[in-house]
């Protein structure tokens, strides 16, 4: 029975592979900022239209569920 010895390397990571993951996470996290500005200015711009809007888009999903549209 062979007993792995504490100071053989662990994972098989490479450094290179490991800075493509932190640079995908970090144009995610890019990506997640910029659009969640866009709908804040949409949301400003529709300001007192956001409860309706969302009335007709309820009732829309509404009528589709039962087959109405």
């Amino acid at each position: 029975m062979r007993v792995p010895l504490p100071d053989t390397d662990r994972a098989e990571l490479e450094v290179e592979s490991l800075l493509k993951i932190v640079l995908v996470l970090v144009l995610i996290w890019i990506a997640l900022e910029v659009i969640s500005e866009v709908l804040g200015i949409v949301s400003w711009l529709l300001g007192p239209l956001q409860p309706i809007l969302g009335l007709v888009l309820v009732a829309l999903i509404v009528l589709w569920l039962l087959d109405r549209i």
